[in-house]
C-alpha cells in the first residue's frame, strides 16, 4: 500500500510540472516523448546482428561442404559426417527464413468495449481500426508495417490487396458482411507513418474474450508467437474472472508471458476526485494480486511497472489534434488530463522497453542457442577431422621418409651387388672356359680310343672309303661331344645353379617378403642348364687324305726317316711338295640357350670349310728337308732301267762279295714278301685309323679355345639372363616403391592442404562461437 501511495504522490508532483493542455510546453513534452530514441531499436539491432551471424554460419556450412567434398577421403571424413554437414544447410536456411519474418508481436485482449481498438489507434497515431460503443471488433485484426506509401488490407488465405476503408465492413460486428470470429485481417500500414511499425512491431486486435467460448483456439492460432500481451481492462469496473481465466490459459501454454494491464477509461475518475485514489489503490492491489500470485509472471516490484491508468480516447484525440486530423476539441478538459497523457506515454515507453527485451529473448534466444550449438558441433567436427588429417599426415610422412631411405639404400645395394655379380659372372665364365678347354684337350689325347671303338666294315675301295670316312666323322663328333657332355655338363650345371642361387640370395633379399617366394620359384622352376658343343668334325676333317698303299718299312725313305730319328709321316712328306687347302674357321651356326625360358643371342660356333688360299707349310728342321730331298729323287731312281739296277748291284757285290750280297738280298726280299703278304684290309684299316687320329687330333686341337670360349659364352649368357630376370624383379619392386613414394608425396601434400583448410574452418567456427557469445551477452543476458 505504501508503494501505491508513493506512486500516487509521484504522479501528483508530475501533474504540477505538466503544462496546461494544448499549450506549447505540453505539445513540446509530447513531441519529446516521441522523438526520444526508441528502445525498439534494440530489437532491430539484435535482428540484424543475429541475421549476420546466421549468414556467416550459412557461408561456413557451404565452405565446410566444399572442403570435405574437395578432400574426398574416407580416412578423414566419412560419408555419414559429410551427410551431417549437409544437414546443417537446411537447418540454417530454416532459421534464416524465420529470422527474416521475425517481428515484435503484441496482442491486445479484453472484454468487449474496453477500448482495445482505441488503444491500438492511439499507439498508431491514426484512427485505423473501427471503434465505438458496444461490440465493434468482430475478428482478429493485425496491423504490420509496409514499405508502400499507401496502406492496404489482406484477408486470410488471399493475396488480393484491398483498401483499408473496407475494414469497417469486414471487421465490424455491426456489419452484415463481417467475417468469422477466428478470422484474421492483415492491415499493411506504411512504416513512415508510425515509428512502431518502422521498428518491426506488429499489433494484433482481438474480439472481446467474453463473446466466444473458443479461447483455446484463439491462443493456439494467434498467441503462441506473441511477445507481449496487453490486457485492456475497464477502470470503471474491477478485473473480471473471464479476463483472468483467459490469461491463466495463456500462462499454461506459454512460460511466463509478458503481460501489461491497462486500466482504460481512467478519465471517468475525474468525476469523483474524492474516490480516485481509493479506486486506483483497489485496482492496483487486485491487478498486482493477479500478476504476482495468480499468473506468477512477475514480482511486486516489477508488477508496479506493468499496471497503468490511462484514457486511450483522450490520448488519441490529443495525437490526432497534433497531426491536424481533428479540429474540434474533445470537450471540456477533465481533471488529471495531463497525468493521464503522461501515463499513456509512460506506458508506451515501458511497453517499448519491455517488448524489445521480451522479443529479443523470445525471438532470438532460442535461435542464438541453436546457432551456438551448431557452431560448437561444427567446431568439434572440424577439430576431429583436423586431428585425423594431422595423424594421417604424420603417418604418411613417417612412411614416406622410411620408403625414401629404403629406396636410396636399395639403389646403393643394387649398385654394389650388380658390380659384385658382374665380376662373379666373369670369373665363372673364365672358370668354365678353363674347365672345358682342359676336358676337350684330355679327350683329344684319348681320341684313338674313340676311333678304335668305330666298328664298321672297311674296304679300300674309293666309294666305300668315302662312306666309311663320313660315318667315322659322325662317330667322332657324336662320341667326342657325348664325352665332353658327360664330363662337363653336371659340373657346369651345378656351377651355374650355385651361381644363380647366390645371385638370387643377394638380389631377392631386396624384394618385399611377399614377392621373394615367387621370385625363388621362378629360379627353381628353370630346367637344368647344359652346354651345347658343336665340334663339326666332318668339316674339320674334310680334307683328310688317307695313304693306305703298301709301303715297305725298310725302304730307303723309311730307313732315311729312322736315320733322322724323327718319324715323318708319308702323307705329310708327300703333301709337302703340293700345298694343301687351308682350313678356315668361320661362325656360321647359331646356338640356342638350353634354358626353356629365354632365347639366347647368337654366338660363334665352329664351321670348318676349305679355303681357296694355301696355308703356310708346316715347319720342318734340316733333317726333314734332307729326307724330303731324297724322296723327291726316289722316282727318278726308281725309273732307271733294270740295267742300272744290275750295275748298282754288281758294284756293291764287288765290295762285299756275292755271297753276302745274296744273303742280305734274300733277307731283305723275305721281309718285303712278308710285309707284302701281311698288308691286308685289317692292316689298312689300322693304318687308316692311325692316320685319321693323327690328322683329326691336330685339326680338333685348333678349335679347343673356340669351343671352350663358346661354352664360356653360353654360361655367361645364361647367368646374364638369370641376372637380368632377377634384376628386373628388383627394378620392378624399385619402380613400385618409387611410385608408392610419389603417391605418398601427393597424399602428403593433399593432407597438408586438408589440414590447413580444416584448421581455418575450425578457427572460423571458434570465431562464430565468439560472435554468438557476444550476441548473447549483448542482447539476451543484458536484456
Amino acid at each position: 500500500m505504501s508503494g501505491l501511495l508513493r506512486t500516487s504522490s509521484n504522479i501528483d508532483q508530475l501533474m504540477t510540472s505538466i503544462p496546461p493542455p494544448h499549450s506549447a510546453a505540453a505539445q513540446d513534452l509530447m513531441s519529446k516523448s516521441v522523438v526520444t530514441s526508441s528502445p525498439l531499436k534494440i530489437f532491430g539491432n539484435a535482428k540484424k546482428s543475429i541475421r549476420d551471424i546466421f549468414g556467416g554460419i550459412a557461408s561456413y556450412v557451404e565452405e565446410s561442404k566444399a572442403c570435405v567434398q574437395k578432400i574426398n577421403d574416407e580416412r578423414i571424413c566419412s560419408a555419414s559426417e559429410r551427410v551431417k554437414i549437409g544437414e546443417y544447410t537446411d537447418k540454417v536456411a530454416g532459421i534464416r527464413e524465420v529470422l527474416s519474418r521475425d517481428h515484435m508481436k503484441v496482442v491486445f485482449f479484453g472484454r468487449t468495449s474496453n477500448g482495445k481498438s482505441t488503444v491500438i489507434n492511439t499507439m498508431l497515431r491514426s484512427k485505423i481500426l473501427p471503434s465505438g460503443i458496444g461490440h465493434t471488433t468482430h475478428c482478429f485484426v493485425q496491423v504490420e508495417g509496409s514499405d508502400t506509401t499507401e496502406g492496404y488490407m489482406l484477408l486470410e488465405g488471399s493475396a488480393e490487396k484491398r483498401p483499408v476503408s473496407s475494414l469497417k465492413d469486414l471487421a465490424n460486428a455491426l456489419s452484415s458482411v463481417k467475417l468469422e470470429e477466428n478470422s484474421l485481417i492483415r492491415i499493411c500500414w506504411p512504416k513512415n507513418m508510425c515509428s512502431l511499425l518502422k521498428d518491426d512491431v506488429v499489433l494484433l486486435d482481438s474480439p472481446g474474450i467474453d463473446v466466444s467460448p473458443d479461447l483455446d483456439g484463439w491462443i493456439d492460432k494467434f498467441c503462441l508467437d506473441a511477445d507481449v500481451f496487453v490486457l485492456v481492462a475497464n477502470a470503471e469496473s474491477t478485473l473480471m474472472q473471464t479476463e483472468k481465466n483467459f490469461f491463466l490459459k495463456v500462462s499454461e501454454m506459454l512460460s511466463k508471458p509478458t503481460v501489461f494491464i491497462l486500466n482504460n477509461r481512467w478519465d471517468a475518475s475525474a468525476s469523483e476526485p474524492d474516490m480516485m485514489e481509493m479506486v486506483r489503490s483497489q485496482h492496483m492491489e487486485r491487478n498486482m494480486e493477479f500478476l504476482c500470485n495468480e499468473l506468477k509472471v512477475v514480482n511486486k516490484k516489477e508488477a508496479e511497472g506493468r499496471i497503468f491508468f490511462v484514457s486511450a480516447k483522450e490520448a488519441l484525440h490529443n495525437r490526432l489534434t497534433e497531426k491536424g486530423a481533428v479540429t474540434t476539441p474533445l470537450g471540456s478538459v477533465l481533471e488529471g488530463y495531463q497525468s493521464r497523457l503522461f501515463e499513456f506515454a509512460q506506458f508506451e515507453r515501458t511497453f517499448e522497453e519491455c517488448i524489445s527485451r521480451s522479443a529479443v529473448k523470445t525471438k532470438f534466444a532460442q535461435h542464438a542457442h541453436k546457432g551456438k550449438l551448431m557452431a560448437c558441433e561444427l567446431r568439434e567436427l572440424m577439430e576431429a577431422l583436423l586431428d585425423r588429417s594431422q595423424s594421417l599426415r604424420e603417418e604418411v610422412t613417417k612412411v614416406y621418409s622410411s620408403s625414401t631411405n629404403q629406396l636410396a639404400q636399395l639403389e646403393r645395394q643394387l649398385a654394389e651387388i650388380s658390380t659384385d655379380i658382374e665380376n662373379t659372372i666373369r670369373m665363372v665364365a673364365d672358370d668354365v672356359q678353363l674347365k672345358v678347354s682342359r676336358a676337350l684337350s684330355d679327350e683329344l689325347r684319348k681320341l684313338y680310343v674313340l676311333v678304335d671303338e668305330f666298328d664298321r666294315p672297311f674296304h679300300p675301295d674309293a666309294m666305300f672309303l668315302n662312306v666309311y670316312k663320313n660315318e667315322l666323322h659322325q662317330h667322332v663328333e657324336n662320341g667326342l661331344g657325348k664325352r665332353i657332355q658327360d664330363r662337363c655338363s653336371q659340373v657346369l650345371g651345378e656351377l651355374v645353379q650355385i651361381s644363380e642361387q647366390r645371385m638370387a640370395d643377394k638380389l631377392l633379399v631386396m624384394l618385399p617378403s611377399e614377392k621373394q617366394e615367387a621370385a625363388h620359384n621362378l629360379i627353381s622352376a628353370k630346367p637344368q642348364f647344359s652346354v651345347e658343343y658343336r665340334l663339326d668334325a666332318k668339316n674339320l676333317c674334310a680334307d683328310f687324305q688317307e695313304s693306305i698303299e703298301f709301303r715297305f718299312s725298310f725302304s730307303p725313305a723309311a730307313l732315311l726317316g729312322r736315320y733322322m730319328r724323327k718319324p715323318v709321316s708319308f702323307t705329310a712328306l708327300w703333301n709337302r711338295a703340293a700345298p694343301s687347302p687351308r682350313v678356315r674357321l668361320t661362325p656360321s651356326v647359331p646356338y640356342l640357350d638350353p634354358g626353356a625360358h629365354t632365347p639366347v643371342t647368337e654366338g660363334p660356333t665352329v664351321s670348318l670349310t676349305p679355303a681357296p688360299t694355301a696355308s703356310p707349310p708346316p715347319a720342318f728342321d734340316a733333317n726333314t728337308d734332307l729326307a724330303v730331298t731324297l724322296l723327291r729323287l726316289a722316282p727318278a731312281i726308281s725309273s732307271t732301267t733294270t740295267i742300272s739296277c744290275i750295275c748298282l748291284a754288281g758294284a756293291i757285290s764287288r765290295y762285299v762279295g756275292w755271297k753276302v750280297f745274296a744273303v742280305v738280298g734274300g733277307i731283305y726280299g723275305s721281309l718285303y714278301v712278308y710285309e707284302r703278304l701281311m698288308w691286308s684290309n685289317r692292316a689298312k684299316e689300322r693304318a687308316f685309323k692311325s692316320q685319321y687320329v693323327t690328322y683329326a687330333s691336330s685339326k680338333l686341337q685348333l678349335i679347343v679355345d673356340m669351343t671352350s670360349a663358346n661354352a664360356s659364352h653360353q654360361v655367361q649368357q645364361e647367368l646374364n639372363n638369370t641376372y637380368s630376370r632377377l634384376k628386373h624383379e628388383v627394378n620392378t619392386a624399385k619402380a613400385e616403391l618409387r611410385s608408392e613414394i610419389q603417391s605418398m608425396d601427393t597424399d602428403r601434400n593433399k593432407l597438408n592442404e586438408a589440414a590447413d583448410a580444416l584448421r581455418t574452418l575450425r578457427n572460423k567456427a571458434g570465431w562464430l562461437d565468439n560472435e554468438i557469445n557476444g550476441f548473447i551477452s549483448r542482447f539476451i543476458d543484458y536484456s
